[in-house]
């Protein structure tokens, strides 16, 4: 069934799709009166809905049984410095669809764009179409950008396991860092720019206690890097993986 997004305030005893959702769902898809579909809060909550009325700007709808989607562990939090071009909107639909908890935008040294503004409103709808399409019923938060100086100084006391992709010598491998750490509730994992972060920036990080990983012998451009560090945590972390 589509699924629509349905605030958290408005599952009350009179729930509606507004605005967006509702346009979508009359002028897009031209579901009809009586239409099942399936709604989610974005925390975790869903249930499927009988579509009462069909207007441009509101949808009455009659909501059935709630599941609760359970959380995803561990909780990851994805500080990504905002890459060139379109790779952002990449970055966040996969980091959605992989199950992050938080994306934090970040303006490094060596960062070539800045985010305008807006960026980040954007950025909310890419993770909500994201959520929408996969399934995800749990819409991570999209904070706004920050410069890396300021973020890495409130990270002395963040998070149980804390990773950044690096390409300086005496960088650790991921996976044995991943498997003597089993068990941690929750993960930040630091992407830098193309370029990667500066001599200066690395060693705050380590200041902050992130510990320097490397991705293997090819150097992956930052989407990918974001990507396949992610999934590796969680495929890792994923309680039903069969032992080796």
């Amino acid at each position: 069934m589509p699924r629509f997004y349905l605030p958290p305030d408005d599952w009350n005893a009179a729930p509606a799709l507004t605005g967006d959702e509702a346009r979508h769902l009359a002028q897009v898809l031209r579901i009809k009166a009586g239409a099942m579909i399936t709604v989610f809060d974005g925390r975790g909550r869903r249930a499927d809905a009988r579509v009462l009325q069909v207007a441009r700007d509101q949808v009455p709808l009659e909501i059935g049984g709630i599941l609760r989607q359970q959380a995803v562990h561990p909780a990851i939090t994805l500080a990504q410095a905002i890459p060139k071009g379109k790779n952002m909107d990449l970055i966040v639909q996969k980091a959605v669809e992989l199950g992050v908890s938080a994306i934090q935008p970040l303006v490094t040294a060596n960062t070539i764009v800045q985010p305008g503004e807006g960026k980040s409103e954007k950025w909310r709808r890419v993770a909500l179409e994201a959520c929408k399409q996969c399934g995800q019923d749990t819409l991570p938060l999209i904070a706004e950008p920050q410069t890396f100086d300021l973020w890495i100084a409130s990270q002395s006391s963040c998070g149980d396991l804390k990773l950044f992709a690096s390409l300086a010598p005496g960088a650790k491998t991921f996976k044995k860092i991943l498997r003597e750490n089993t068990g941690k509730k929750s993960v930040t994992y630091l992407v830098g720019p193309e370029g990667d972060f500066s001599a200066v920036e690395t060693q705050s990080a380590m200041n902050q206690g992130f510990t320097p990983i490397t991705l293997g012998n090819i150097v992956l451009r930052v989407e990918t890097a974001s990507i396949f560090g992610v999934a590796a945590i969680r495929y890792e972390f994923e309680p039903s993986r069969l032992p080796d």
